[in-house]
């Protein structure tokens, strides 16, 4: 909660030594305190910068953790959560800030998140929700120019008969709640934390 990744990451091995079940301890203990975290972002108690450092700790910890999980055969968080989240800014937009504060919202909300980064060709979306079972696809564009490669990925997935196994989500400052049905997303969000609350409204219906 206080940021401090070395600490995390120390604290995160002494649990391993100790013989303590890696998975418990990001349910029970990670999660919740991210979760304060994003709590306290939320209502201006924490800055953007009080949140990026806590979800790099978290981060670090959970990377030391799972990578024990993998070692020893156990299922890890790919096949256990069932909140996944592909997010990234879509091909041609370079801006990623509000993408950034987006995906780290997610993680603070126990959504096992994996942020493809800016500029993100269309079929690489698809394939990375493929490979992680993914529940939702998260379509970030800026730019008015870039808008439609948010449409471009709605219609692979159309293409390929695999648009009813994921919700797919838009948001960035050159989109609307017109525009989300014009290309027949799943939702909307104007802000991170309408993201999120949209995010968790879709897997709650699933």
């Amino acid at each position: 909660m206080n940021g401090r990744k070395q600490e995390a990451e120390d604290t995160a091995r002494e649990i391993l030594e100790a013989a303590i079940d890696p998975l418990e301890v990001i349910a029970r203990d990670l999660n919740p305190a991210m979760k304060f975290v994003g709590e306290k972002f939320e209502k201006g108690e924490y800055f953007l910068t009080d949140l990026m450092l806590a979800g790099e700790a978290m981060k670090t910890a959970s990377e030391v953790l799972t990578r024990r999980i993998i070692q020893e055969g156990k299922q890890n968080l790919i096949t256990t959560k069932a909140r996944r989240v592909v997010i990234g800014a879509v091909s041609g937009d370079i801006h990623d800030i509000g993408k950034n504060i987006v995906a780290v919202l997610l993680e603070v909300n126990g959504f096992d998140t994996y942020d493809l980064g800016k500029d993100v060709d269309s079929m690489k979306f698809i394939e990375k929700a493929t490979e992680t079972q993914a529940n939702i696809v998260a379509l970030s564009a800026l730019m008015t120019t870039t808008k439609p490669s948010q449409k471009e990925v709605i219609d692979l997935l159309n293409d390929m008969a695999l648009r009813g196994k994921y919700k797919v989500i838009v948001g960035g400052a050159a989109t609307s709640e017109e525009w989300a049905e014009e290309i027949r997303a799943d939702g909307w969000a104007e802000t991170a934390e309408q993201a999120v609350r949209l995010a968790q409204k879709l897997i709650a219906e699933e």
